[in-house]
């Protein structure tokens, strides 16, 4: 494995969310829910929740990573999940992170698949192995990915208690 990696810093997370928002428009497709896959897709969900006028934004927890290159055998949606009632007929935006293997994209879009009129999604980034390509992509990369959310160590470590 590489030492390089792709950093992503807050200024261009920005640029990222405006310019994921302004390939929605270009597309025509006009979403009436944007659905985060928590937590990677919180932040993009709330900003193309502001860039595209949409104010029903609901999210979705799905544990798949568990470190860097680690990862369970496959996604779990964990509870709360949207309910059925809440989605249907809705043209939905699923936004997440990043697309890596692509099956927590997958999983999300299995579970609205049966319930939205449409669903589409955006990443920031889509990786070449990914098994789902997403509608709306604003960088293709292969390298790890520090998200600036994520790239410092919490401050408090829940599973031993312990502050940094």
């Amino acid at each position: 494995m590489t030492d390089e990696r792709e950093t992503l810093t807050y200024e261009q997370f920005g640029v990222a969310v405006r310019d994921l928002a302004q390939q929605v428009v270009d597309s025509g497709y006009e979403p009436d829910m944007v659905l985060s896959i928590a937590r990677g897709g919180l932040g993009l969900g709330m900003g193309l929740g502001y860039a595209l006028d949409v104010k029903n934004l609901s999210a979705i927890n799905v544990e798949f990573y568990t470190g860097v290159d680690e990862r369970l055998e496959v996604p779990i949606m964990l509870p709360p999940t949207p309910s059925a009632v809440d989605l249907a007929g809705l043209r939905v935006l699923i936004a997440d992170d990043v697309a890596d293997s692509g099956r927590t994209l997958e999983i999300v879009q299995d579970f609205c698949a049966d319930h939205v009129a449409e669903a589409r999604s955006a990443v920031i980034y889509e990786k070449p192995r990914t098994v789902v390509h997403a509608d709306y992509v604003w960088r293709r990369t292969d390298l790890w990915i520090e998200f600036p959310w994520s790239v410092q160590p919490p401050l408090v470590d829940r599973r031993g208690g312990q502050a940094h």
